[in-house]
């Protein structure tokens, strides 16, 4: 049999130790080191086995088979009656997966998944674990929501242990963790929320995942970075991660995918906060542009933000700085790139704004990191330096190469279709990215490099 050994690691750097210290050797912080539940397996070299034939018997039932022999069976998801977050899960939520939700505090992610467990009822069995929150807390948001809760049951428990105990004798579909953070192993002597009780707990939820074939669903704290708390191990073995994120003061929230075995990654689901919980926003692009009008310094694109192309409204602020240094703003985008683009008109188009204060806002609070915004950017920041409005009803998207080219982006003419959607009459397009038949509604103008595309707007 496998033989357990006491094995220690840094809870702040995560290295691994052959024996306590007070202070960690590797990143010199003190109280950091806790112990942890190593295995201990027979060594497979050939000085100690004499031949490897031994360890057959050791085998599990796995066999060996070549990848043309295995057989796929389509998946059958399960619909949580929430679109938008079926949308991030790539359909629905698949049988044995994990699934990490992560988000700052008080953002609504336990409304979230209270209202998924929702739908769920009567299709499928659940089981709601917390230990942040009493049975009467719960309650009180059930009715807030609207929901009944007959057949949802609950449990307050923070014994990893005792969880699975629980869940071993009901048998669910689905099992909801809120959170892992609270959660702790009988067989590991440190405080709930160390990386070592984060490893244990979570390596024995995904392994009883696997072997019922249950859903499980995570709750995970994130750090005040707006990263996940804990090892970064602890990512790696789940199946998805999801992020909930949310601009302060606003209504919306949006969930982001930025791991999924089982769908696209970078996946958007969009909702707003009511009293009565989250609805899901079918139609982002209203809403977003909803205020959008023609004024100096703002401009509108087309993103695509994993299977969904979006419309977004980019506004630029270039005024005159009183300060040796001007600033460079820039919210919902890079700041790095925003200072390369920032050089490239200077260069190639010959508008320097070297001594001008410039802000960047992506208006609806959403963050944006795809290069097809480069054109729409410049041309915002073009147009408020001129104090010169773009032409109504126009949309840009492109990339911009530091020679000053307009490069493609993928999926052009599918933005250009949702475009002629939202009753916009006029785009400026790379070259590469010119349909080959007109679009019925739409003047697409091609341009190739950056003194094309100003020249079009002026």
């Amino acid at each position: 049999m496998a033989k357990q050994k006491l094995s220690y690691h840094c809870e702040a750097c995560g290295a691994s130790l052959s024996k306590w210290a007070g202070q960690c050797p590797e990143c010199s912080a003190w109280n950091t080191v806790r112990e942890s539940v190593k295995v201990a397996r027979p060594s497979m070299t050939p000085a100690r086995a004499g031949n490897y034939q031994g360890f057959a018997g050791q085998a599990g039932d796995g066999a060996v088979v070549t990848l043309a022999s295995v057989e796929t069976q389509s998946q059958q998801r399960l619909s949580t009656s929430l679109d938008e977050l079926d949308r991030v899960l790539g359909g629905g939520l698949v049988p044995g997966s994990v699934v990490l939700l992560g988000g700052d505090p008080g953002i609504g992610k336990s409304t979230l998944l209270l209202q998924a467990l929702a739908g769920l009822e009567g299709r499928a069995k659940s089981l709601y674990v917390t230990g942040e929150e009493s049975l009467q807390q719960i309650r009180l948001r059930a009715e807030r929501l609207a929901i009944s809760g007959e057949k949802l049951e609950c449990l307050t428990e923070t014994c990893v242990e005792h969880v699975l105990a629980a869940v071993a004798a009901r048998h669910p579909d689905l099992v909801v963790i809120d959170s892992i953070q609270t959660l702790f192993s009988e067989q590991v002597q440190s405080a709930p929320g160390s990386v070592s009780q984060l490893r244990e707990s979570a390596a024995a939820l995904v392994r009883y995942a696997k072997d019922q074939q249950c859903t499980m669903l995570l709750v995970g704290h994130v750090t005040k970075e707006g990263a996940l708390a804990g090892p970064r191990v602890l990512e790696h073995m789940v199946d998805a991660v999801l992020y909930f994120e949310s601009d302060s003061g606003s209504r919306y929230r949006v969930v982001r995918s930025v791991k999924n075995r089982f769908g696209t990654v970078n996946e958007l689901g969009i909702f707003a906060m009511t009293g009565k919980g989250l609805k899901a926003v079918s139609n982002p692009s209203a809403i977003f542009l909803s205020g959008a009008e023609a004024a100096a310094g703002s401009a509108v694109t087309v993103v695509r933000e994993g299977t969904r192309p979006m419309l977004l409204e980019l506004q630029a602020l270039v005024d005159d700085s009183h300060l040796a240094n001007p600033r460079r703003v820039a919210l919902g985008l890079d700041g790095n790139r925003l200072a390369m683009l920032l050089a490239v008109l200077h260069r190639h188009g010959g508008v320097s704004m070297a001594d001008q204060d410039v802000f960047i806002n992506v208006v609806g609070g959403m963050r944006l990191a795809e290069t097809a915004c480069d054109l729409p950017l410049v041309l915002a920041l073009w147009s408020s330096f001129r104090d010169q409005p773009l032409a109504r009803q126009q949309i840009a998207f492109g990339e911009i190469g530091l020679g000053g080219e307009i490069r493609p982006v993928y999926n052009g003419e599918e933005r250009l279709r949702e475009a002629v959607t939202h009753g916009f009459t006029r785009a400026v397009v790379p070259q590469a990215n010119a349909p080959r038949k007109p679009i019925k509604g739409l003047e697409v103008v091609a341009v190739r490099n950056l003194q094309e595309a100003l020249e079009q707007c002026r």
